[in-house]
């Protein structure tokens, strides 16, 4: 078992508004902001971020387990659901008294970073995700969120 960081670099994100969809399938949201949830606990939030900022950035403490299986990553904002671990990238609106209410969320899946790059981040290093976080209609990125849409990087630990 080994200490280990996870940096999410964000780009592209999608605004402060959202028009209501045309089919109805979706409302209007205002003053949208982006964090990184904790595990098993929806109303705590790591950093949330406006959603007309120019980039995002958060860095996650967690540990690396070598398995049967690989490596598995655990950490207070690393989910793990049927088998999955992924961490949870909450999107939501965000009130005159700052209250964050979440509309939607993204899963960026920790199953889905290369085993060769997770075993070189896991010995004390970096595991650095980066990714934009637009989706194709011009809204907040959400669902599952796997490569292409997120490049997995290896870095020394003392990298800012």
């Amino acid at each position: 078992m080994t200490d280990m960081r996870i940096r999410i670099d964000a780009f592209d994100l999608p605004g402060l508004t959202r028009p209501a969809l045309a089919d109805d399938s979706a409302p209007a949201y205002h003053n949208i902001h982006v964090a990184v949830q904790r595990r098993d606990r929806p109303a705590e939030l790591l950093e949330p971020h406006r959603g007309d900022a120019a980039s995002a950035t958060w860095t996650l403490e967690c540990t690396a387990i070598a398995s049967s299986t690989g490596t598995e990553v655990t950490g207070p904002y690393v989910q793990n659901r049927l088998g999955h671990r992924f961490i949870y990238l909450s999107w939501g609106t965000v009130d005159d008294s700052g209250v964050f209410t979440m509309f939607r969320r993204a899963k960026l899946m920790l199953d889905a970073v290369p085993a060769e790059v997770l075993a070189a981040a896991a010995p004390d290093g970096l595991l650095v995700a980066r990714l934009g976080l637009t989706d194709a209609g011009g809204g907040p990125l959400c669902a599952r969120i796997t490569p292409p849409h997120v490049t997995w990087t290896a870095e020394p630990a003392d990298q800012p």
